[in-house]
């Protein structure tokens, strides 16, 4: 007599991929749209005061969809383009994904790697976030990250056209306070990320060893220093 089938592990079972687990994460994104928006348009005027055609900005947005490593690319952009430079910028900054993709491993190795490896495109700040915390209620639905990148990534789009076609209009954006949206957005991402007074230790690591690094070193190579050193902080005093 066989005895029974043994039983997949969780790892094992598929992650669930619906159209509802998709709507689900569109609306909670809604709150974050208008920073995201007015950060679009930021950039847009940004591009067209260094010299970015429309499309070439719109496209820009569309093909990198990364905000804060666009910026990067605008203050060092040159004409010709030093495109080696502009290549490590990008790497530097965005390195933080390596960490962030880290913690989606448990969820999307479920998924089919023809799945998984395309919607990792949409794996910005916000949908991060908020994928991570629809997790920790208990929600299963991979489709959560697809619905708040897809907000996010049309909505950049079109804040990107905005603020470049409007940018003659609207001027200096410093004169409304526009320049700052950035650190306002990844502030209040951080602060969405709060469980208390243990999360001080590795976010004052992470902000030590970034403020040091920005220091000695050239580029925005801080951002991956800063991320590993809380990162490995926060690894040890929750005992991983």
């Amino acid at each position: 007599m066989t005895g029974a089938a043994p039983q997949p592990t969780a790892a094992e079972v598929p992650a669930p991929f619906t159209l509802r687990g998709g709507l689900r994460g569109a609306r909670d994104v809604l709150p974050y749209m208008p920073s995201a928006l007015a950060f679009g348009v930021v950039f847009g005027m940004a591009a067209r005061e260094a010299g970015l055609s429309l499309l070439e900005a719109v496209l820009m947005s569309a093909i990198a969809f990364g905000g804060s490593a666009q910026l990067l690319v605008l203050s060092i952009w040159t004409t010709p383009p030093a495109i080696l430079a502009l290549v490590f910028a990008t790497l530097a900054i965005n390195s933080r994904f390596l960490l962030m993709s880290a913690t989606m491993r448990p969820w999307y190795r479920r998924l089919p790697k023809r799945l998984a490896y395309p919607l990792l495109f949409f794996l910005v700040d916000a949908g991060w976030l908020l994928a991570l915390r629809a997790r920790e209620r208990g929600e299963d639905d991979a489709a959560h990250l697809l619905g708040s990148g897809l907000m996010l990534y049309v909505g950049w789009v079109a804040s990107t056209w905005i603020g470049h076609a409007g940018g003659a209009l609207i001027g200096d954006p410093e004169a409304f306070g526009l320049d700052f949206l950035l650190v306002a957005f990844f502030a209040a991402i951080l602060a969405a990320t709060w469980k208390g007074a243990q999360d001080l230790w590795s976010w004052g690591t992470a902000a030590a060893v970034s403020l040091l690094a920005a220091w000695l070193l050239p580029g925005a190579w801080y951002v991956l220093l800063g991320g590993i050193a809380g990162s490995l902080v926060g690894a040890v005093r929750h005992g991983r």
